[in-house]
């Protein structure tokens, strides 16, 4: 994740641990990398973020790289996941109004007033305006700066205080992956353009998840950070939809023909072997890992930064 000022922090970690029980351990503790992808149109955004929201949990899972917390195994193979799932409701997690048949900007947009206010930025000092509302901002009745009404930057800044699975700002910001080793942070980039920027694959990933239903894509959600490639969804593994996906991603950059920057490969497919290996062993980095701690590290998580480190 960005760094965020002290300030910032400061403010919202109170306010965090009242609204949920891993605020502040979201914001020092857990670590992600996230795409920002293009859009076309608002018909384009509308299909891109349905089909980003409903895969989220796939690329959790092919990503997922946080078993422990505190130097302990916790049971799941993306704590930093789990984490998100008690954080602040109201600002986070898999938005089921984005499949409304009427989504659209408009929507966004009323979804976006009504996460409640973190702060307002003013002469490079943050002021509390904690649970406030940005409706009444509009008006010019928030009660930290009466009669004053927001500038362009303040919608902005409060844009940056939601968290959900996937962001719409002027990109779309995919967010469901954990933070690994350079490989995987190279390959997460190539998965989600493989999918995303080819229309044909676009298409096909949306078939794949279109009839889920909201409780569908949010006990998904909730079941990868654990279970990663046993989670189940309609009696299919998510190792099974992963190789489906990931197979769809391959067409995707295949089509895309963009070769790497040193013009030594006809398209990008290079970046997805580190998921292409996960899926054929049917481990995670997340499993290896663990692997290697009970067998080869004798319990000492230290090893895990002469392993992994870049």
């Amino acid at each position: 994740m960005p760094k965020m000022p002290k300030d910032r922090y400061k403010l919202m970690a109170p306010y965090m641990e009242k609204v949920g029980s891993h605020g502040t351990q979201m914001m020092f503790r857990t670590c992600t990398v996230q795409v920002n992808l293009d859009y076309g149109s608002e018909t384009d955004m509308v299909k891109k973020m349905r089909v980003g929201l409903a895969l989220q949990p796939i690329a959790t899972a092919l990503f997922a790289a946080s078993p422990f917390f505190e130097g302990k195994n916790t049971g799941y193979k993306s704590y930093r996941s789990r984490i998100w799932h008690d954080t602040d409701k109201s600002r986070t997690g898999m938005l089921p109004f984005v499949f409304d048949e009427d989504f659209g900007f408009e929507s966004w947009v009323e979804y976006a007033l009504d996460v409640p206010m973190y702060f307002v930025k003013r002469e490079n000092k943050y002021i509390n305006a904690l649970g406030l509302s940005f409706k009444n901002f509009m008006k010019g009745e928030l009660s930290v700066l009466p009669n004053e009404k927001p500038k362009l930057s303040d919608w902005i800044d409060h844009l940056t205080t939601i968290f959900p699975e996937v962001r719409l700002k002027q990109f779309i910001e995919m967010r469901g992956a954990d933070a690994g080793p350079w490989s995987r942070i190279c390959a997460l980039p190539a998965f989600w353009v493989g999918i995303i920027y080819d229309e044909q694959t676009l298409n096909s990933a949306w078939e794949i998840c279109k009839e889920w239903t909201t409780e569908e894509r949010f006990n998904l959600y909730k079941d990868v950070s654990k279970l990663g490639f046993d989670a189940v969804i309609r009696k299919k593994s998510v190792k099974e939809l992963a190789s489906e996906i990931l197979y769809l991603s391959e067409i995707g950059l295949k089509n895309r023909k963009k070769s790497n920057i040193h013009n030594t490969k006809e398209n990008e497919c290079e970046f997805l072997l580190p998921l292409f290996s996960s899926l054929e062993k049917g481990v995670s980095l997340a499993d290896e890992i663990l692997i290697q701690y009970n067998k080869n590290w004798s319990n000492d998580i230290k090893k895990i930064y002469s392993e992994y480190s870049y």
